[in-house]
């Protein structure tokens, strides 16, 4: 399955972001282990930040990548959503994250309710300094953040994260209006 796939299956697109179409390979891994979309990690899993290796052939363009926790402070209640885990901005087109400014420290996923979503998005940006830190984490919300600084959500992958003695899956029933 296509990783737009599993974030449509997931609802990510619907529920985080809007449709896009992936424009800029994003590849994330915790401890040397490819992240897969819709994959489950526990927190000791995820207590680092990970690498993430940002494609595109030109360092003159620079993106945002953010993580977000959409489940926040439990899926049945997401009253903090989309909780920012971590920022890091103008990353150079073919490098990593490590090569960006970190605006906000990143911050373990310790979910302790449910199965939460982790969500990684990256956007372009319009040019390097263009994007400011939020004042608070709690209450992020993607597409706002994108339209106010005019960016464009070029990736997106997701894990799912449940406290460490957590056990089963996500399930996702008929959607009701």
């Amino acid at each position: 399955m296509s990783t737009v796939g599993s974030l449509v299956l997931g609802h990510v697109i619907e529920e985080v972001l809007d449709p896009f179409t992936p424009a800029t390979p994003l590849r994330i891994t915790y401890n040397n282990r490819l992240l897969l979309a819709g994959v489950e990690l526990k927190p000791s899993a995820v207590a680092n930040k990970p690498r993430v290796d940002v494609g595109g052939n030109d360092l003159r363009v620079f993106y945002t990548l953010v993580l977000v926790d959409p489940d926040a402070p439990s899926p049945s209640n997401p009253s903090l959503r989309e909780y920012l885990h971590w920022m890091v901005i103008d990353i150079p087109g073919t490098t990593g994250a490590s090569f960006g400014q970190e605006l906000v420290v990143y911050e373990r996923p310790e979910p302790r309710i449910g199965i939460h979503r982790m969500v990684f998005v990256l956007f372009q940006q319009l040019g390097k300094g263009t994007v400011f830190a939020p004042e608070v984490r709690h209450n992020f919300n993607c597409r706002s953040f994108a339209h106010q600084y005019n960016l464009d959500t070029v990736a997106a992958t997701y894990f799912n994260c449940q406290r460490e003695a957590g056990s089963g899956g996500r399930r996702f029933g008929p959607r009701t209006s």
